[in-house]
Order: structure tokens, then sequence, then C-alpha cells
């Protein structure tokens, strides 16, 4: 069997956001034979404008993003909580992979959505938005993939999510089950 990737798309572009840490442990969770890549670059793309979307001359960082989401598998998504919905950036990154219209990198792309707050909602309101903007554009939500993490600031205040047991039998589940539906093996939403 050959290895399956999986490419995390994170929400949050602070170095140290908790965010990010949830998935490096995501990471650190991905069984032999998956490997988890956090995509680096979600700052450097501008935002979405179909006049510079132009075949030829898109953006190198959005033609890099189009490029690493056709190459994944599936995709796991991990998205804070920005008064009340998803980041920009994080909408900015499924614009551009849902482009070309009809054809993009995310179409058919299976997707898990993991989100994380400072707030006991844990980001559903984010994850709702992140789960009807990966749908819309194509990918295939994974609906056994969900995971929500709340009150982060507390949390994992003094802990990486990698040392959160519980935390990392959660992350588990949800690559095993992202990693199911790149095989065929789990149905989506």
């Amino acid at each position: 069997m050959s290895q399956t990737r999986i490419l995390a798309l994170v929400g949050s572009l602070r170095a140290a956001s908790v965010n990010r840490r949830i998935a490096e442990a995501a990471a650190h969770t991905a069984p032999e034979g998956v490997e988890v890549t956090l995509y680096e670059g979600l700052a450097d793309i501008p935002f979405y404008n179909e006049d510079i979307d132009v075949p030829g001359s898109v953006p190198a960082a959005a033609q890099a993003l189009r490029d690493a989401v056709a190459e994944a598998d599936g995709l796991l998504v991990v998205t804070p909580e920005y008064n009340g919905t998803l980041s920009a950036v994080l909408k900015n990154a499924i614009d551009w992979a849902s482009r070309p219209y009809g054809a993009g990198a995310i179409k058919g792309k299976p997707a898990a959505v993991v989100s994380a707050s400072i707030s006991p909602n844990a980001a559903q309101w984010a994850h709702g938005d992140a789960v009807k903007a990966l749908g819309v554009a194509g990918a295939r939500v994974v609906e056994s993939a969900h995971l929500h993490f709340g009150v982060i600031g507390e949390r994992f205040a003094a802990t990486h999510p990698r040392d959160d047991a519980e935390a990392l039998t959660q992350l588990a589940g949800t690559v095993r089950d992202l990693v199911e539906a790149t095989r065929g093996e789990l149905a989506s939403v």
C-alpha cells in the first residue's frame, strides 16, 4: 500500500497558536503509512480575486497551495473561531483551492474539520462555516471525523495537545476516519 498524504490547513497564522499545536498533535497520531503535513505559506496567498486567477499568471503562493491540495489524499482543516466564524486566511485557502470552478484541486477531496477556541462553544460556528465552505467548494466532508475543542486557553495553557491523552485519542480517531475516507472505506456527508 502506498503512503497516504494528508495536508493540514491551519486557520491561525500565529506560530504558537493552539490550533497549530492541535494540527501538530494530529500529525503525531498518524499511523504507519500516513503522512500529515502542515501547510506553510497561507499568509503569503493574496485574497482570491478572479482578475488575478488567470492561467499562466496565478500568483505563485496560490499555485503552490493548489498543487499541495492536488497532491494530498485528504485535508485536515483546523479552524479557530474569529468573531463567530472561520478565519479569513482559511476561507481564502478554500476559495483558491476550489478554482477553477468545478475542477479545483479540492473537488472530491475527503476533508475533516477540527475546531478549537477559548470559549466553551468550541468554535462550533467556525466549524459549521468550514464544513459549509468545504462542501460548497466540492470537498467530501467526512462527518465522523469532526472534532471540537473548547476552553483551550485553560486546557492547553500549560501543555501541548500531544501531551493530553484524551486529545490524542480523539485526534487519532479523526485522522483514522479521514484516512479511511481517502481509501473509500468510510462514507462522507
